[in-house]
């Protein structure tokens, strides 16, 4: 197994602790869960107010409070997990479009629409295999409403 080339890029997903972001096996890379917060900043993403507004804008801020904060937490969650993997493939020398399969953890299953509405953004084409489940909780805090791990096809070069 090949060491990542560049596992502490401060724009990948950040371990919470001592476990890999990413590892390359031969010509595939598996992604460790992705969870909206931010280690070296101390920060969970809880809503719009936490990414780019650019991000905000684009999937779906309305401006009203009543409809922002109900489906501003999760939206923004999805906004940022989706795009650590991003950046996180990016570095590893992949595309999204690499991504071949994503595990999706949820804490409340009601929210795979809005998820979905977001990760349409992120793969525009054809979208990767795909497995969701609903749990009980999540590390660090309650405040967390989805963890994505994924898995990358990547021949070596």
């Amino acid at each position: 197994m090949n060491a990542p080339a560049s596992n502490t890029n401060p724009g990948i997903a950040q371990p919470l602790a001592r476990y890999a972001a990413w590892r390359r096996a031969g010509d595939f890379i598996y992604l460790s869960g992705i969870i909206a917060v931010d280690p070296a900043a101390s920060r969970i993403v809880r809503g719009y107010a936490d990414i780019p507004d650019e991000a905000a804008t684009l999937i779906g801020r309305t401006g009203e409070f009543s409809s922002d904060i109900k489906e501003g937490p999760i939206l923004a969650q999805s906004w940022y997990v989706l795009d650590r993997i991003r950046q996180t493939v990016e570095a590893a020398g992949g595309q999204m479009s690499d991504v071949f399969k994503l595990v999706q953890y949820f804490k409340n299953l009601d929210h795979f629409p809005q998820y979905s509405r977001v990760r349409k953004l992120f793969f525009p084409g054809e979208p990767p295999a795909s497995t969701v489940v609903e749990v009980t909780g999540m590390l660090p805090t309650a405040d967390i409403l989805i963890e994505v791990e994924a898995t990358v096809y990547l021949p070596q070069r």
